[in-house]
């Protein structure tokens, strides 16, 4: 049973249904944040859309390079990927022509980061110190602008402040997926914590929190509209950080640390 277990759990991670869920939450709250009424086509396509850019991202490179063993897994994940991408090809269509175009953007955006973009050229994701900036900024245009967009709101100074408190949310997580795959991440990477240590980049990231938390601050003062999930993250994410060493278990980032946006939208919404 316990094998049964761990095989189910194993999947749902590997299968990168996990990290949609967080994508999914962070936009909840987005949504919640701005109070937009509007339905769940952002969050079911951008839900959809992740399993599919994760799973295209991970096993893409294994498959044609590495000539991956095809276990019966990872042939559970193509099926996963292929019903995701049908559902999320459903949810585009019932999006307005503004959303689809962000939506196309971050697509674009996987696309460069996993396919080099000329013959003989290589691609975002290894370029030496790019990955934690193309993964932020892609998360920040989906889980913010995807949504605002979606409900036709007007892209003010407070949206845009809202847009860096997210890229710099995301920024400071992948700091810690940087800390702990510090041992596995070719030297080629140029990884944060590879050129400036792993106590340095914990201390970057208490920064980027606190420059957050005054971010919503401000915002604040602007609109009087103060949402406690705002605080609350970023303390949960400077814990997070906190323990983040090179000799955690791969579980620590791509389970806990992926679920601290699901927590705080559970929480507060």
């Amino acid at each position: 049973m316990s094998k049964l277990l761990k095989k189910i759990f194993d999947f749902y991670i590997n299968g990168s249904i996990h990290v949609a869920l967080a994508v999914f939450a962070f936009i909840e709250i987005t949504c919640a944040e701005f109070q937009l009424r509007i339905d769940n086509n952002v969050s079911w396509f951008a839900f959809f859309g992740t399993i599919v850019g994760y799973n295209f991202i991970k096993y893409d490179e294994l498959a044609r390079v590495k000539k991956v063993v095809w276990h019966s897994q990872l042939k559970g994940v193509i099926v996963l990927s292929f019903v995701s991408a049908v559902c999320c090809g459903y949810y585009f269509f019932q999006l307005n022509q503004p959303t689809q175009i962000i939506a196309i953007v971050s697509l674009l955006l996987t696309g460069f980061y996993t396919l080099p973009i000329l013959p003989k050229s290589t691609n975002f994701r290894n370029w030496s110190g790019v990955k934690i900036y193309l993964v932020a900024l892609s998360w920040a245009i989906v889980t913010v602008f995807l949504p605002i967009f979606y409900s036709e709101m007007l892209i003010g100074k407070l949206i845009w402040i809202y847009f860096i408190q997210r890229f710099l949310i995301v920024f400071v997580l992948m700091l810690i997926f940087e800390i702990v795959d510090l041992s596995n991440d070719a030297l080629s990477l140029q990884t944060i914590p590879q050129q400036i240590g792993v106590k340095k980049t914990k201390w970057l990231g208490y920064v980027l929190l606190v420059i957050c938390v005054l971010l919503k601050v401000f915002k604040f003062n602007s609109n009087g509209n103060f949402n406690n999930q705002l605080v609350v993250l970023p303390f949960f994410i400077a814990i997070a950080l906190f323990f983040a060493t090179a000799n955690r278990s791969k579980y620590y980032t791509s389970f806990w640390v992926e679920a601290i946006a699901v927590l705080v939208w559970c929480l507060f919404f």
